[in-house]
């Protein structure tokens, strides 16, 4: 099969189509013909190298891990899916191929197209696992650093769906689009704790830090504690006291499901900012890595009609 793949840390130039070996269904697991992958900020951060401490190296490494298509063939031991099912969800081994193999994995709604579905897993279950850290409960203040991003979006709705005021930081171009959410938005940078303040002058209770960009101290500030902050974009936050979560503290993969039941009631949406083939994966990197992408890019197999 074609897939997008590395053999050495680099820029976007390291990536190429390969053929490779199909993989197959193991215990527990569906392999599915891929309709479309998702592009995450850790998919570069892990092909430059960055993290070579925390993910062991392994060469050629098939980008990705979202995943969006149809079960083609299933592992030992699954009861929840079957031959021909549209289902969403994250790739072992890898996302950008004509085939993928899902551990974890949720039935896709009519209503989603395949790329929507593929942007899906990570952005989701981050924001869901967030969220349960910082314990957010109905009426308190959140506020989300970097809240137009892919991780951003999914926690601003999963927090409003739990009764959340939501204050969010985007550039001003995607402030109409965070008040269609139920955000309040406002600028992020230098000046930050006066313009939250400005907006909510009795208190803001917790802050998820989905940007990073040295917005730690003023997220501290603003809530009163570091105990009050989940960062997952900003490795100096032991420095602060702050927790940073990589997924090794636990996943939160029900909120596939609980993404794609909100989305049926027409009260979730993860927009898609770009659709690329796999042999413009370099492009799609790229994008990702200058930032400012207001949700999702999604990579589809070359020459696959409809994707």
């Amino acid at each position: 099969m074609k897939a997008v793949r590395f053999g050495e840390y680099g820029g976007p130039e390291v990536l190429r189509v390969d053929d490779v070996d199909e993989p197959h269904a193991g215990d527990g697991q569906v392999r599915v013909r891929v309709h479309a992958a998702g592009v995450n900020p850790v998919d570069w951060k892990i092909r430059k190298g960055a993290m070579a401490g925390v993910i062991p190296d392994a060469f050629p490494r098939i980008t990705g891990s979202d995943v969006a298509g149809v079960v083609d063939e299933v592992g030992d031991g699954v009861g929840d899916a079957s031959i021909g099912d549209e289902v969403f969800g994250s790739a072992v081994g890898g996302a950008t191929g004509e085939y993928a193999v899902l551990d974890h994995y949720g039935a896709k709604p009519a209503g989603l197209s395949w790329a929507e579905a593929a942007g899906y897993p990570v952005a989701v279950e981050t924001a869901l696992r967030v969220l349960k850290l910082l314990g957010l409960s109905e009426g308190q203040t959140l506020i989300v650093n970097g809240a137009a991003g892919g991780v951003g979006i999914a926690a601003v709705q999963f927090a409003r769906e739990r009764g959340a005021r939501v204050i969010g930081t985007a550039s001003e171009s995607n402030h109409d689009f965070l008040r269609e959410l139920g955000a309040e938005p406002t600028t992020y940078g230098e000046g930050l704790v006066e313009r939250v303040r400005g907006l909510s002058p009795d208190r803001v209770d917790l802050a998820f830090d989905a940007a990073g960009h040295g917005a730690l101290p003023a997220l501290i500030e603003l809530t009163g504690s570091p105990d009050n902050v989940v960062t997952i974009a900003d490795f100096t936050a032991p420095e602060h006291g702050v927790r940073i979560t990589t997924g090794g503290d636990g996943r939160s993969w029900e909120a596939l499901g609980q993404a794609a039941e909100l989305h049926a009631q027409g009260r979730f949406t993860l927009p898609v900012a770009g659709i690329f083939r796999f042999s413009e994966a370099a492009d799609a990197h790229r994008l990702s890595e200058d930032g400012h992408v207001r949700g999702k890019l999604v990579l589809v197999p070359d020459g696959l009609a409809g994707a």
